[in-house]
């Protein structure tokens, strides 16, 4: 029973980290050729239409170069501008009592970097944007995840624990916080199904998580007081 208890947690550690790597490309960059034939994939078209992704038959339908750019377009015009666009950064969106938010590199974007240095991680040397963007967060529980999968499998049930734990945190006092404002705004202003249902996923699991983890949290607290 032990070895099927950890078996079952290994693989769900990959799945929320699939999951999260996904959502990390989405929002990353405008959607690559390549990127696009992965989405394309039965297999993959399964997975997010059990997670309730309606794509609309146009993005079918579409020629790959001209859907491809099509979606570039809409990237650039949700995300990038020039003009009006929603900022994909947590400083910008994340309410917090000091009124240090609502503009790029506010408090949350230092606290969000000093919280993954601090995890031994750190930001790719190339990497020139801001730290609060939200495939660097999303890519972050990606890797986290990853790691706890990997604990799980070599038996290192401590490890795995501390790093659920560390999970938690992230998704309750940042992700939690602004992401799902972020895509109901996305969810707003998208004009293609691509992006509105990719954020509509994303808002929903991360409010998924953030309860899976806490379950988890309260689960292990009772049973070290028994």
């Amino acid at each position: 029973m032990k070895l099927m208890e950890t078996h079952n947690k290994r693989d769900d550690a990959k799945n929320r980290s699939n999951v999260y790597g996904l959502l990390a490309a989405v929002f990353r960059q405008e959607v690559t050729s390549d990127f696009l034939l992965q989405i394309k994939d039965p297999q993959l078209l399964g997975v997010l239409s059990a997670l309730g992704v309606e794509l609309q038959q146009n993005f079918f339908d579409r020629q790959e170069d001209v859907l491809c750019e099509e979606l570039a377009i809409e990237y650039a015009r949700l995300f990038l501008g020039p003009g009006k666009h929603i900022s994909p950064h947590e400083s910008v969106h994340h309410p917090r009592d000091d009124g240090k938010w609502g503009q790029l590199w506010g408090a949350a974007t230092v606290e969000v970097k000093k919280f993954i240095k601090a995890t031994g991680l750190n930001y790719d040397p190339d990497y020139k944007g801001i730290p609060d963007h939200i495939s660097v967060e999303l890519e972050f529980m990606e890797m986290l995840s990853r790691r706890e999968a990997q604990e799980w499998s070599e038996g290192n049930e401590e490890a795995a624990l501390r790093l659920l734990e560390v999970e938690l945190r992230f998704v309750r006092d940042y992700l939690s916080c602004w992401v799902p404002i972020f895509c109901d705004k996305v969810i707003e202003a998208a004009e293609l199904s691509f992006y509105r249902e990719l954020a509509g996923l994303t808002k929903r699991f991360i409010e998924y998580d953030l309860s899976e983890l806490s379950g988890r949290e309260a689960l292990l607290e009772k049973e070290a007081c028994v």
